[in-house]
């Protein structure tokens, strides 16, 4: 576990990694990298139902948990909905606030998360949302460990090449080793390590285009059980 919160640079209002000189959403336009990669990149809102488990490398500012809330909030709801993040770095509310302010889209829910979780919480039941779960600490040492089992993965590390340790073999083993059957993932890299790492865990991964200046990403799915 640790205690060591986000160290941040900014840009144009842009959350910057210190430690990864990268940023933590499109510079473009953050909230719709993640409808592009994340939601459609694992057909979301439509598999939406019954108890559905989101899990994430890397929660960040909790910007894809609240594009996922309101897209499961526009669709009615259907089911239970529960998202857990393995996050080494937690930012500091304070930072959180100031850069989701820059997405008005989904204030409503950004008002409900910074009111109701603090990097020390638990597992949590937002008020109308999702059940939240924010694992801190090496997520190569937590995930292993843990025991749930994953509908779809956001795979939101920092870039590859400034943060190897999130793409590694291993740890993407360990995703696949939590996914159900008939399960995917979803992430904005097409590097070719980690298609493969992907393909050794299990999946069946497809290149799609991209967001913005990005040529392609990447979509994964388990085989349903046989």
């Amino acid at each position: 576990m640790t205690d060591q919160t986000a160290k941040l640079d900014w840009r144009d209002g842009v959350p910057i990694a210190t430690a990864f000189d990268d940023p933590y959403y499109s510079l473009d336009d953050g909230l719709a990298e993640t409808a592009h990669v994340f939601l459609a990149g694992n057909d979301l809102p439509a598999r939406f139902g019954g108890d559905f488990q989101i899990a994430e490398l890397g929660f960040g500012t909790g910007l894809n948990l609240l594009v996922t809330w309101a897209a499961w909030d526009t669709a009615g709801r259907p089911g239970l909905l529960h998202f857990t993040s393995f996050e080494a770095f937690p930012m500091q509310l304070s930072d959180m606030r100031d850069a989701l302010s820059h997405f008005p889209q989904v204030s409503a829910f950004a008002d409900v998360l910074l009111s109701e979780w603090t990097p020390e919480a638990g597992p949590i039941t937002l008020t109308d949302g999702p059940t939240l779960h924010v694992i801190k600490g090496d997520a190569r040492q937590t995930l292993p460990q843990w025991d749930g089992m994953v509908d779809a993965w956001f795979l939101d590390g920092f870039s590859p090449a400034k943060n190897p340790e999130l793409w590694g073999p291993d740890l993407l083993g360990a995703v696949g080793a939590h996914t159900k059957p008939g399960g995917t993932a979803a992430t904005y890299s097409a590097a070719g390590h980690v298609r493969q790492a992907l393909t050794s865990a299990g999946f069946d991964v497809t290149r799609t285009p991209g967001f913005g200046r990005k040529r392609h990403m990447t979509r994964a799915r388990m085989p349903d059980a046989k």
